[in-house]
């Protein structure tokens, strides 16, 4: 299938494990393809994956991810820095806080790609480092983060199934379909009609220092990641001691959650900037490239889009080759575009700022 293709890096490898299950081949009069599927969109998809594979779209620039992680880690030494050079008076704590955020978002968009198994070609050094940038830069569960990201990714925007759309309806209603349903069910969780005034103060400033706090050491423990649960541990005790050692209790407490605040503002605006304004309704079973496409939007490419958005500005690339390395979704861009363009499917590319209203 298209979805296994796109997830996995080691066919060889994941093979081992399938045989096992192998109870016979599909019968020659059986349906290969669902009547929801688009037969002639698949074809001509998996004949531009294969023209992908043979550009080498898919291999990853190791210097380019090397650099990526030196200024990463430059700038969470250098916000220690400030603090320590400079005092803790107000001008060095705003400094300090945010180059540490600009630290931390940079490291989620590489943990995103290491998650991704898009950085190295051995997938166990994916995820070795994986669990050094997300659990220990971050403080945060790797495992925590696949077990939810690859679920949005098989099925982006799709109800009860894409984790990330799961605040519908308790928090706020998605879509116009499910706000229609809401309202002749005659349903009410929240004052909807004001949400588009309560989203600035509740999802991006409290998402991270609330429900991703609680949630990655839920899933951790329950789970019995105890790998993860011990890398994380290393990230409050290395920012404790380390900041600690500079500032009072009270001080400390409040930088904490001030650089929470500010990474999940920047972190679900970019986010969400690429998915809620989109379809969103129960999963209708249609092909991988449907699914995507209707999804998924684009931002328009410039030198600080791409840095500020971990090059998500090209999530629709993303999500139809999940696996393949950031650097090279420029290259395949104007491929799927024409694509879109040769099965009248909408591709749209928006602005940044205009990415933003949209999902207000």
């Amino acid at each position: 299938q298209d979805a296994f293709v796109a997830f996995h890096v080691d066919k060889v490898l994941v093979s081992k494990y399938l045989k096992s299950l192998q109870i016979g081949e599909l019968a020659p009069d059986q349906p290969s393809i669902e009547p929801t599927k688009n037969k002639m969109l698949v074809k001509d998809f998996r004949e531009l994956r294969a023209t992908v594979e043979k550009m080498g779209l898919l291999k990853p620039n190791r210097l380019f991810f090397f650099m990526l992680l030196i200024h990463i880690l430059l700038l969470d030494t250098v916000a220690w820095l400030i603090l320590y050079y400079f005092g803790t008076s107000l001008v060095p704590f705003i400094a300090s806080l945010v180059v540490l955020t600009i630290s931390q978002v940079q490291a989620s968009w590489l943990q995103h790609d290491l998650g991704h198994l898009s950085v190295f070609r051995k997938t166990k050094w994916n995820h070795l480092l994986h669990k050094f940038v997300m659990c220990h830069l971050i403080g945060a569960s790797a495992k925590w983060w696949t077990l939810l990201h690859s679920r949005h990714h098989a099925k982006p925007n799709c109800f009860r199934k894409d984790p990330d759309i799961d605040m519908h309806p308790f928090l706020f209603t998605l879509g116009k379909k499910f706000s229609v349903e809401l309202g002749i069910k005659k349903k009410k969780y929240m004052p909807y009609n004001h949400q588009h005034k309560y989203f600035f103060i509740t999802l991006p400033p409290l998402l991270f220092p609330t429900y991703f706090h609680c949630h990655t050491f839920y899933i951790a423990y329950t789970k019995r990641y105890w790998v993860d649960l011990a890398w994380m541990l290393t990230f409050y005790i290395r920012f404790f001691f380390t900041y600690g050692s500079l500032l009072e209790i009270k001080s400390l407490l409040a930088y904490y959650f001030i650089f929470r605040m500010l990474e999940s503002s920047w972190f679900v605006w970019v986010s969400q900037m690429s998915h809620i304004p989109m379809d969103i309704y129960y999963d209708k079973n249609l092909d991988w490239v449907s699914t995507q496409l209707q999804a998924t939007c684009n931002v328009e490419q410039s030198l600080f889009n791409d840095w500020f958005t971990g090059h998500l500005n090209f999530q629709i690339e993303h999500h139809l080759f999940p696996t393949m390395p950031r650097h090279n979704y420029w290259k395949v861009a104007p491929l799927v575009k024409s694509l879109c363009a040769k099965h009248g499917i909408e591709y749209q590319c928006k602005p940044l700022l205009t990415a933003f209203a949209d999902i207000v």
